[in-house]
């Protein structure tokens, strides 16, 4: 199994961030893609990426979040950091218009540059949206054909817009968020419209723990090691076995973020 999205540097991992690593392994995580979310951030992860080869891989972006306090040549900065090995993706970049931490036009100039980035680099992109399809869709769309691949990381969205994605060849990213019958039965019900090559799984750790843990986790962070969980929900609702998910989702992963990853 292959976790796509882990917020890796985030403080929560700091005390015991090498037993996270060891847990995974155990779990079958064969590799972990780390979310870079803004430029500390990103150059955290490669240093993390640099400590384990091989296993760890990291995306470098700008997250919505961050797009007000992005410095004005952030794409030259992301530039330099994308070419470490250990980089395989552009992002979490894209548009968040739920929390607004960000002005909504930072974050469309913060997100068009890192499109145009990933078109020059030829990197595929690792993308953030939340109820801001119709604006994100569009800066999107030109670069379809000019961009290697996207993922809609931890999917959250409507028939409509998965359709969308999908009719744009982008692969989902499916998080904990799919275990949580209270807010995830939307996407519970269309989860089976995902065709199994454009399929991939993520934790998004230390957030959306799966809650069908049992027994029930005393900490509420999530790690990669639950990554698992989520393979059993998606199984039962995909009418797939488990292993046809694990083997199918690792090909994808594979693909996407150019790995070269041996084990299931």
């Amino acid at each position: 199994m292959i976790d796509i999205g882990v917020n890796l540097t985030n403080a929560r991992f700091d005390k015991d961030r090498e037993e996270v690593l060891m847990r995974a392994k155990q779990a079958n995580v064969s590799a972990m893609v780390i979310t870079g979310t803004n430029l500390e951030e990103s150059q955290q992860a490669i240093k993390l990426c640099q400590q384990h080869p091989d296993y760890l891989y990291s995306t470098v972006g700008i997250h919505p979040h961050d797009a007000d306090n992005a410095a004005l040549n952030f794409q030259d900065k992301l530039g330099v950091l994308a070419a470490n090995s250990c980089v395989k993706a552009i992002g979490e970049c894209g548009l968040d218009f739920n929390r607004n931490f960000s002005t909504a036009a930072n974050q469309k100039n913060v997100f068009t540059q890192q499109v145009i980035l990933a078109s020059e680099l030829q990197l595929p992109l690792f993308l953030h949206q939340r109820d801001a399809f119709e604006p994100w869709f569009e800066i999107l769309r030109p670069y379809f054909s000019r961009i290697p691949a996207m993922v809609s990381h931890c999917f959250t969205g409507n028939q409509r817009e998965l359709e969308q994605c999908l009719s744009a060849n982008m692969y989902i990213g499916i998080t904990g968020w799919l275990c949580d019958e209270r807010r995830g039965q939307q996407l519970r019900d269309i989860v089976s419209l995902i065709p199994l090559d454009r399929l991939m799984i993520e934790t998004d750790a230390p957030y959306l723990t799966p809650r069908n843990i049992r027994p029930k986790p005393k900490s509420s962070r999530n790690e990669p090691s639950y990554l698992p969980y989520i393979v059993t929900v998606l199984a039962e609702l995909m009418n797939y076995s488990e292993q046809e998910i694990i083997k199918q989702t690792k090909l994808n992963s594979d693909t996407f973020f150019s790995l070269s990853t041996n084990n299931a």
